[in-house]
């Protein structure tokens, strides 16, 4: 069990929010890092293991002109793929994987390159009109490693984003508790 992950289930805990998972290259790493934790089912709602491309399309509801024009390791692909996994699970985060892991490249993009996203309620003013955040991986290694360096990224922006919310939710608390503004 990750200390990433146990960090992940406990804020969505605390919260009372819940997560789901689209997955490709990780093939359900991420769902299985999360699920490893005691208590996780009080926050984890599942998973979509969408490896084919057509699955990203049908089940999580990745634009089919940017799987078209793009292949299926994009950002664009990974913030939809967080986004429809979100709302087809009914949760209140939503993260995704896609990329290369090897041997050979894909999409035109070489073995290392991942994408991981995070949809979320982020706050009102946070500049994206999309809900979403994706970042771009370029990673080193064999199959194995790049896919659980994968896992370990997802896991850290959705632990960012739970904690930068805590902890600005933390500081009005404070705030309001000694007087201040």
């Amino acid at each position: 069990m990750s200390s990433t992950a146990a960090d992940v289930v406990r804020l969505l805990t605390v919260r009372g929010e819940t997560l789901a998972v689209a997955e490709s290259l990780t093939g359900g790493m991420v769902a299985a890092a999360i699920t490893a934790v005691p208590g996780a089912s009080r926050g984890f709602r599942g998973s979509v293991t969408a490896y084919a491309t057509e699955l990203k399309r049908d089940l999580l509801g990745v634009d089919a002109a940017v799987l078209a024009a793009r292949g299926a390791v994009d950002p664009q692909v990974a913030a939809q793929m967080a986004a429809g996994v979100r709302k087809a699970l009914g949760a209140d985060w939503g993260i995704a994987t896609t990329g290369v892991a090897g041997p050979d490249p894909q999409d035109g993009q070489p073995v290392g390159t991942v994408f991981v996203a995070v949809d979320g309620s982020f706050g009102a003013d946070d500049g994206s009109a999309s809900g979403g955040k994706v970042e771009a991986l370029r990673l080193n290694g064999d199959r194995a490693e790049i896919r659980m360096e994968s896992v370990r990224s997802v896991l850290a922006l959705l632990l960012r984003e739970l904690a930068g919310e805590q902890t600005g939710n933390e500081r009005a608390q404070d705030t309001e508790r000694n007087g201040g503004f």
